[in-house]
Protein backbone atom coordinates (compact mmCIF):
# COMPACT_ATOMS: atom_id res chain seq x y z
CA UNK A 1 0.00 0.00 0.00
CA UNK A 2 1.48 3.37 -0.99
CA UNK A 3 1.25 6.49 1.16
CA UNK A 4 -1.64 7.93 -0.86
CA UNK A 5 -3.65 4.75 -0.27
CA UNK A 6 -2.71 4.84 3.41
CA UNK A 7 -3.94 8.44 3.66
CA UNK A 8 -7.31 7.52 2.15
CA UNK A 9 -7.63 4.40 4.30
CA UNK A 10 -6.95 6.42 7.45
CA UNK A 11 -9.14 9.37 6.50
CA UNK A 12 -12.31 7.31 6.09
CA UNK A 13 -12.39 5.92 9.65
CA UNK A 14 -11.42 9.34 10.97
CA UNK A 15 -14.47 10.84 9.33
CA UNK A 16 -16.63 8.17 10.89
CA UNK A 17 -15.09 8.87 14.29
CA UNK A 18 -15.42 12.62 14.01
CA UNK A 19 -18.91 12.64 15.41
CA UNK A 20 -17.62 10.73 18.44
CA UNK A 21 -15.06 13.47 19.13
CA UNK A 22 -17.66 16.12 19.94
CA UNK A 23 -18.32 16.74 23.64
CA UNK A 24 -21.43 14.88 24.76
CA UNK A 25 -24.51 17.01 25.34
CA UNK A 26 -26.95 15.66 27.93
CA UNK A 27 -30.68 16.12 27.74
CA UNK A 28 -32.83 16.93 30.76
CA UNK A 29 -34.18 13.40 30.73
CA UNK A 30 -30.63 12.00 30.98
CA UNK A 31 -29.89 14.23 33.98
CA UNK A 32 -33.08 13.14 35.66
CA UNK A 33 -32.22 9.52 34.92
CA UNK A 34 -28.81 10.10 36.51
CA UNK A 35 -30.46 11.13 39.78
CA UNK A 36 -32.68 8.07 39.73
CA UNK A 37 -29.82 5.74 38.85
CA UNK A 38 -27.67 6.83 41.79
CA UNK A 39 -29.13 3.69 43.38
CA UNK A 40 -27.20 1.64 40.83
CA UNK A 41 -23.94 2.80 42.45
CA UNK A 42 -24.39 0.47 45.43
CA UNK A 43 -25.24 -2.48 43.19
CA UNK A 44 -22.15 -2.02 41.01
CA UNK A 45 -19.88 -1.48 44.01
CA UNK A 46 -21.07 -4.78 45.48
CA UNK A 47 -20.51 -6.57 42.17
CA UNK A 48 -16.95 -5.27 42.06
CA UNK A 49 -16.30 -6.22 45.70
CA UNK A 50 -17.79 -9.70 45.31
CA UNK A 51 -16.27 -10.47 41.90
CA UNK A 52 -14.48 -13.76 41.29
CA UNK A 53 -11.87 -14.55 38.62
CA UNK A 54 -13.63 -15.17 35.33
CA UNK A 55 -16.64 -12.98 36.13
CA UNK A 56 -18.16 -10.73 33.49
CA UNK A 57 -19.84 -7.69 35.00
CA UNK A 58 -22.34 -6.33 32.50
CA UNK A 59 -23.47 -2.74 32.83
CA UNK A 60 -26.67 -2.13 30.89
CA UNK A 61 -27.48 0.74 28.58
CA UNK A 62 -28.24 3.88 30.55
CA UNK A 63 -26.93 7.04 32.19
CA UNK A 64 -25.71 6.22 35.70
CA UNK A 65 -24.61 8.78 38.32
CA UNK A 66 -21.93 8.11 40.93
CA UNK A 67 -20.81 10.31 43.81
CA UNK A 68 -17.69 8.32 44.75
CA UNK A 69 -14.94 6.25 43.13
CA UNK A 70 -15.29 2.62 42.09
CA UNK A 71 -12.49 0.09 42.53
CA UNK A 72 -11.61 -3.47 41.54
CA UNK A 73 -8.86 -5.64 43.04
CA UNK A 74 -9.81 -9.11 41.72
CA UNK A 75 -7.86 -10.74 38.86
CA UNK A 76 -9.53 -12.03 35.72
CA UNK A 77 -12.61 -9.79 35.63
CA UNK A 78 -14.28 -8.22 32.58
CA UNK A 79 -16.45 -5.08 32.82
CA UNK A 80 -18.64 -4.70 29.74
CA UNK A 81 -21.11 -2.00 28.72
CA UNK A 82 -23.44 -1.64 25.75
CA UNK A 83 -21.34 1.00 23.96
CA UNK A 84 -19.42 4.18 24.71
CA UNK A 85 -22.49 6.22 23.72
CA UNK A 86 -25.02 3.95 25.47
CA UNK A 87 -23.54 3.00 28.84
CA UNK A 88 -22.46 6.21 30.55
CA UNK A 89 -20.98 6.38 34.05
CA UNK A 90 -21.16 10.00 35.17
CA UNK A 91 -19.13 11.34 38.10
CA UNK A 92 -20.27 14.92 37.71
CA UNK A 93 -21.48 14.94 41.32
CA UNK A 94 -18.46 13.06 42.71
CA UNK A 95 -17.64 13.93 46.33
CA UNK A 96 -15.20 11.14 47.27
CA UNK A 97 -12.29 9.32 45.66
CA UNK A 98 -9.51 10.35 43.31
CA UNK A 99 -10.56 8.38 40.21
CA UNK A 100 -13.67 7.24 38.47
CA UNK A 101 -12.54 3.60 38.38
CA UNK A 102 -9.30 2.35 39.95
CA UNK A 103 -8.17 -1.17 39.03
CA UNK A 104 -5.29 -3.01 40.71
CA UNK A 105 -5.62 -6.44 39.14
CA UNK A 106 -4.26 -8.71 36.41
CA UNK A 107 -6.04 -10.14 33.35
CA UNK A 108 -8.48 -7.26 33.32
CA UNK A 109 -10.73 -6.19 30.44
CA UNK A 110 -13.01 -3.16 30.26
CA UNK A 111 -14.98 -2.38 27.13
CA UNK A 112 -17.82 -0.48 25.50
CA UNK A 113 -18.71 2.22 28.04
CA UNK A 114 -18.04 5.85 28.92
CA UNK A 115 -16.65 7.45 32.07
CA UNK A 116 -17.43 11.15 32.34
CA UNK A 117 -16.60 14.18 34.48
CA UNK A 118 -14.45 12.61 37.20
CA UNK A 119 -12.70 14.75 39.81
CA UNK A 120 -9.36 13.09 39.01
CA UNK A 121 -8.32 10.43 36.52
CA UNK A 122 -11.19 8.71 34.73
CA UNK A 123 -9.82 5.14 34.43
CA UNK A 124 -6.59 4.16 36.20
CA UNK A 125 -5.08 0.68 36.03
CA UNK A 126 -2.13 0.24 38.38
CA UNK A 127 0.43 -2.59 38.40
CA UNK A 128 -1.52 -5.10 36.32
CA UNK A 129 -0.55 -7.65 33.68
CA UNK A 130 -2.59 -8.48 30.56
CA UNK A 131 -4.80 -5.39 30.41
CA UNK A 132 -7.37 -4.74 27.64
CA UNK A 133 -9.13 -1.38 27.36
CA UNK A 134 -11.46 -1.41 24.37
CA UNK A 135 -14.12 0.94 23.11
CA UNK A 136 -13.99 3.13 26.23
CA UNK A 137 -14.72 6.85 26.10
CA UNK A 138 -13.43 9.19 28.79
CA UNK A 139 -14.63 12.77 28.67
CA UNK A 140 -14.99 16.00 30.60
CA UNK A 141 -18.13 17.34 29.04
CA UNK A 142 -17.48 21.00 29.96
CA UNK A 143 -14.61 21.14 27.44
CA UNK A 144 -10.93 21.94 28.06
CA UNK A 145 -10.41 23.19 31.61
CA UNK A 146 -7.46 23.13 34.02
CA UNK A 147 -9.78 21.76 36.70
CA UNK A 148 -10.57 18.65 34.67
CA UNK A 149 -8.97 15.39 35.75
CA UNK A 150 -5.38 14.84 34.64
CA UNK A 151 -5.71 11.55 32.73
CA UNK A 152 -8.50 9.89 30.79
CA UNK A 153 -7.19 6.35 30.24
CA UNK A 154 -4.21 5.75 32.52
CA UNK A 155 -2.46 2.34 32.76
CA UNK A 156 0.73 2.68 34.81
CA UNK A 157 3.35 0.07 35.78
CA UNK A 158 1.57 -2.50 33.63
CA UNK A 159 2.70 -5.25 31.24
CA UNK A 160 1.02 -6.48 28.06
CA UNK A 161 -1.41 -3.61 27.54
CA UNK A 162 -3.87 -3.16 24.68
CA UNK A 163 -5.78 0.13 24.34
CA UNK A 164 -7.91 0.13 21.20
CA UNK A 165 -10.93 1.88 19.69
CA UNK A 166 -11.12 4.35 22.58
CA UNK A 167 -11.95 8.06 22.71
CA UNK A 168 -10.41 10.55 25.15
CA UNK A 169 -11.62 14.14 25.43
CA UNK A 170 -10.78 17.02 27.75
CA UNK A 171 -7.97 15.71 30.01
CA UNK A 172 -5.85 18.43 31.63
CA UNK A 173 -2.75 16.24 31.19
CA UNK A 174 -3.05 13.30 28.76
CA UNK A 175 -6.12 11.76 27.15
CA UNK A 176 -4.56 8.30 26.80
CA UNK A 177 -1.39 7.78 28.82
CA UNK A 178 0.65 4.63 29.36
CA UNK A 179 3.53 5.01 31.79
CA UNK A 180 6.33 2.87 33.21
CA UNK A 181 4.98 -0.14 31.33
CA UNK A 182 6.16 -2.85 28.93
CA UNK A 183 4.71 -4.39 25.78
CA UNK A 184 2.09 -1.89 24.70
CA UNK A 185 -0.28 -1.52 21.76
CA UNK A 186 -2.28 1.72 21.35
CA UNK A 187 -4.35 1.53 18.18
CA UNK A 188 -7.40 3.02 16.48
CA UNK A 189 -8.02 5.53 19.26
CA UNK A 190 -9.11 9.15 18.98
CA UNK A 191 -7.74 11.84 21.31
CA UNK A 192 -9.11 15.35 21.12
CA UNK A 193 -9.20 18.53 23.26
CA UNK A 194 -6.59 17.23 25.72
CA UNK A 195 -3.28 18.87 26.61
CA UNK A 196 -1.48 15.72 25.38
CA UNK A 197 -3.48 13.47 23.10
CA UNK A 198 -1.67 10.14 23.44
CA UNK A 199 1.42 9.69 25.57
CA UNK A 200 3.94 6.89 26.13
CA UNK A 201 6.15 7.70 29.10
CA UNK A 202 9.13 5.77 30.52
CA UNK A 203 7.86 2.65 28.77
CA UNK A 204 9.53 -0.15 26.83
CA UNK A 205 8.38 -1.74 23.58
CA UNK A 206 5.33 0.23 22.44
CA UNK A 207 3.39 0.31 19.17
CA UNK A 208 1.26 3.43 18.57
CA UNK A 209 -0.67 3.18 15.31
CA UNK A 210 -3.85 4.03 13.41
CA UNK A 211 -4.81 6.66 15.96
CA UNK A 212 -6.28 10.11 15.35
CA UNK A 213 -4.83 12.96 17.42
CA UNK A 214 -6.32 16.37 16.68
CA UNK A 215 -7.27 19.57 18.51
CA UNK A 216 -4.91 18.79 21.39
CA UNK A 217 -2.03 20.99 22.56
CA UNK A 218 0.37 18.21 21.55
CA UNK A 219 -0.76 15.22 19.50
CA UNK A 220 1.45 12.21 20.37
CA UNK A 221 4.19 12.34 23.03
CA UNK A 222 6.98 9.84 23.71
CA UNK A 223 8.75 11.01 26.88
CA UNK A 224 11.32 9.93 29.41
CA UNK A 225 11.21 11.73 32.73
CA UNK A 226 13.73 11.62 35.60
CA UNK A 227 13.09 10.21 39.07
CA UNK A 228 11.42 7.08 37.69
CA UNK A 229 13.02 3.65 38.00
CA UNK A 230 12.36 2.57 34.42
CA UNK A 231 13.85 4.31 31.38
CA UNK A 232 11.73 4.01 28.27
CA UNK A 233 12.91 3.02 24.80
CA UNK A 234 11.81 1.22 21.62
CA UNK A 235 8.57 2.86 20.47
CA UNK A 236 7.05 2.77 16.99
CA UNK A 237 4.69 5.61 15.99
CA UNK A 238 3.15 4.81 12.62
CA UNK A 239 0.07 5.09 10.40
CA UNK A 240 -1.48 7.76 12.62
CA UNK A 241 -3.25 10.98 11.68
CA UNK A 242 -1.79 13.85 13.67
CA UNK A 243 -3.23 17.16 12.56
CA UNK A 244 -4.19 20.61 13.84
CA UNK A 245 -3.05 20.11 17.41
CA UNK A 246 -3.16 23.83 18.17
CA UNK A 247 -5.19 23.99 21.38
CA UNK A 248 -3.98 26.47 23.99
CA UNK A 249 -2.19 24.65 26.82
CA UNK A 250 -4.52 24.42 29.83
CA UNK A 251 -2.41 22.19 32.11
CA UNK A 252 -1.84 23.09 35.73
CA UNK A 253 1.22 25.27 36.23
CA UNK A 254 4.16 23.07 37.21
CA UNK A 255 2.94 19.96 35.40
CA UNK A 256 5.44 18.56 32.90
CA UNK A 257 2.93 18.91 30.05
CA UNK A 258 2.55 22.61 30.88
CA UNK A 259 5.80 22.97 28.92
CA UNK A 260 4.27 21.53 25.72
CA UNK A 261 3.84 24.37 23.22
CA UNK A 262 0.49 24.59 21.50
CA UNK A 263 0.79 23.47 17.90
CA UNK A 264 3.01 20.41 18.22
CA UNK A 265 2.22 17.19 16.38
CA UNK A 266 4.60 14.48 17.61
CA UNK A 267 7.08 15.15 20.43
CA UNK A 268 9.99 12.92 21.36
CA UNK A 269 11.70 13.95 24.60
CA UNK A 270 14.77 12.26 26.10
CA UNK A 271 13.71 8.91 24.64
CA UNK A 272 15.75 6.43 22.58
CA UNK A 273 14.97 4.07 19.72
CA UNK A 274 11.84 5.76 18.39
CA UNK A 275 10.70 5.11 14.82
CA UNK A 276 8.19 7.54 13.27
CA UNK A 277 6.92 6.39 9.89
CA UNK A 278 4.01 6.45 7.46
CA UNK A 279 1.98 8.94 9.48
CA UNK A 280 -0.04 11.85 8.11
CA UNK A 281 1.22 14.86 10.08
CA UNK A 282 -0.09 18.28 9.13
CA UNK A 283 -0.99 21.80 10.17
CA UNK A 284 0.52 21.75 13.65
CA UNK A 285 1.41 25.43 13.99
CA UNK A 286 4.59 25.20 16.08
CA UNK A 287 6.11 22.10 14.52
CA UNK A 288 4.91 18.84 13.02
CA UNK A 289 7.64 16.88 14.84
CA UNK A 290 9.79 17.97 17.79
CA UNK A 291 12.83 16.01 19.00
CA UNK A 292 14.14 17.36 22.28
CA UNK A 293 16.26 16.64 25.30
CA UNK A 294 15.14 17.02 28.90
CA UNK A 295 17.01 20.34 28.92
CA UNK A 296 14.13 21.86 26.95
CA UNK A 297 11.74 20.90 29.77
CA UNK A 298 13.77 21.25 32.96
CA UNK A 299 17.23 21.28 34.47
CA UNK A 300 19.46 18.41 35.51
CA UNK A 301 20.24 20.37 38.68
CA UNK A 302 16.68 20.00 39.95
CA UNK A 303 16.37 18.29 43.31
CA UNK A 304 16.19 14.53 43.22
CA UNK A 305 17.26 13.90 39.63
CA UNK A 306 19.43 10.80 39.49
CA UNK A 307 22.88 11.07 37.95
CA UNK A 308 22.06 8.00 35.86
CA UNK A 309 19.21 9.77 34.04
CA UNK A 310 20.00 10.23 30.35
CA UNK A 311 18.43 13.50 29.15
CA UNK A 312 19.32 13.04 25.47
CA UNK A 313 17.26 11.48 22.66
CA UNK A 314 19.14 9.03 20.46
CA UNK A 315 18.41 6.61 17.60
CA UNK A 316 15.35 8.53 16.41
CA UNK A 317 14.37 7.47 12.88
CA UNK A 318 11.84 9.52 10.90
CA UNK A 319 10.88 8.25 7.46
CA UNK A 320 8.13 7.96 4.86
CA UNK A 321 5.62 10.30 6.52
CA UNK A 322 3.26 12.70 4.76
CA UNK A 323 3.88 16.24 6.01
CA UNK A 324 1.71 19.22 5.18
CA UNK A 325 1.63 22.78 6.49
CA UNK A 326 2.55 23.52 10.08
CA UNK A 327 5.34 25.61 11.58
CA UNK A 328 3.66 28.80 10.41
CA UNK A 329 2.68 30.26 13.81
CA UNK A 330 4.85 28.92 16.65
CA UNK A 331 3.57 29.21 20.20
CA UNK A 332 6.82 30.52 21.71
CA UNK A 333 8.11 34.05 21.18
CA UNK A 334 11.65 32.89 20.44
CA UNK A 335 10.36 30.47 17.80
CA UNK A 336 8.19 33.19 16.26
CA UNK A 337 11.27 35.39 15.97
CA UNK A 338 13.33 32.52 14.59
CA UNK A 339 10.74 31.75 11.94
CA UNK A 340 10.63 35.33 10.70
CA UNK A 341 14.41 35.80 10.84
CA UNK A 342 15.18 32.64 8.86
CA UNK A 343 12.13 32.14 6.64
CA UNK A 344 10.41 35.51 6.36
CA UNK A 345 7.03 36.85 7.40
CA UNK A 346 5.14 34.27 5.36
CA UNK A 347 7.59 31.44 5.92
CA UNK A 348 7.27 28.38 8.12
CA UNK A 349 9.60 26.34 10.26
CA UNK A 350 10.69 23.00 8.79
CA UNK A 351 8.69 19.87 9.58
CA UNK A 352 11.19 18.57 12.14
CA UNK A 353 12.56 20.68 14.97
CA UNK A 354 15.53 19.45 17.04
CA UNK A 355 16.64 21.36 20.13
CA UNK A 356 20.28 20.60 19.36
CA UNK A 357 21.33 19.09 22.69
CA UNK A 358 23.67 16.11 22.11
CA UNK A 359 25.51 13.94 24.60
CA UNK A 360 29.11 15.19 24.53
CA UNK A 361 30.38 11.83 25.82
CA UNK A 362 29.31 10.03 22.63
CA UNK A 363 31.18 10.15 19.30
CA UNK A 364 30.14 12.94 16.96
CA UNK A 365 28.95 10.42 14.34
CA UNK A 366 26.47 8.77 16.76
CA UNK A 367 23.13 8.27 15.02
CA UNK A 368 21.03 10.53 17.17
CA UNK A 369 18.50 11.48 14.50
CA UNK A 370 18.09 9.93 11.05
CA UNK A 371 15.65 11.30 8.48
CA UNK A 372 14.66 9.71 5.17
CA UNK A 373 11.49 11.62 4.36
CA UNK A 374 11.67 13.20 0.93
CA UNK A 375 11.76 16.98 1.09
CA UNK A 376 11.19 17.17 4.85
CA UNK A 377 13.98 19.04 6.64
CA UNK A 378 15.32 19.41 10.16
CA UNK A 379 16.12 22.68 11.88
CA UNK A 380 18.63 22.51 14.73
CA UNK A 381 17.58 25.47 16.88
CA UNK A 382 20.86 25.45 18.84
CA UNK A 383 19.31 25.17 22.29
CA UNK A 384 22.68 24.79 24.07
CA UNK A 385 23.63 28.31 22.96
CA UNK A 386 20.30 29.97 23.55
CA UNK A 387 19.14 29.54 19.94
CA UNK A 388 21.82 31.96 18.72
CA UNK A 389 23.07 29.91 15.76
CA UNK A 390 20.29 27.70 14.35
CA UNK A 391 21.35 25.46 11.51
CA UNK A 392 19.73 24.01 8.41
CA UNK A 393 22.66 21.72 7.61
CA UNK A 394 21.00 18.39 6.76
CA UNK A 395 24.11 16.25 6.41
CA UNK A 396 24.02 14.90 9.98
CA UNK A 397 20.53 13.41 9.46
CA UNK A 398 21.16 11.60 6.17
CA UNK A 399 21.31 8.15 7.70
CA UNK A 400 19.14 5.13 8.37
CA UNK A 401 18.49 2.87 11.35
CA UNK A 402 17.23 -0.71 11.51
CA UNK A 403 13.42 -0.96 11.76
CA UNK A 404 12.10 -1.63 15.23
CA UNK A 405 10.20 -4.89 15.83
CA UNK A 406 6.43 -5.06 15.83
CA UNK A 407 4.90 -5.44 19.28
CA UNK A 408 2.93 -8.64 19.87
CA UNK A 409 0.94 -9.38 22.99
Amino acid sequence: MNLHQIFIALTLPAALLASCGEPTQKSASQSEMGQVNLAYQKQLQLQLLDAKPGDIITIPEGFFSFDRSLSLTVDGVTIRGAGHDKTILSFKNQIAGAEGLLVTANDFTIEHLAIEDTIGDALKVNEGNNIVIRGVRTEWTNGPDKDNGAYGIYPVQTTNVLVEDCIAIGASDAGIYIGQSRNIIMRRNRAEYNVAGLEVENSINADVYENVATNNTGGILVFNLPNLEQRGYQTRVHHNQVFENNLKNFAHKGAIVASVPAGTGIIISANDQVEIFENVIKNNKTSNVVVSSYFSIGSMTEAGIKESFDPYPEEIYIHDNIFEGGGNSPDMLEMKALRIAMFGLKGRLPDILWDGFANPELPADTKRLCVQNGAAEVINIDGPNGNKSPSMDQSAYDCTLPPLPEVTL
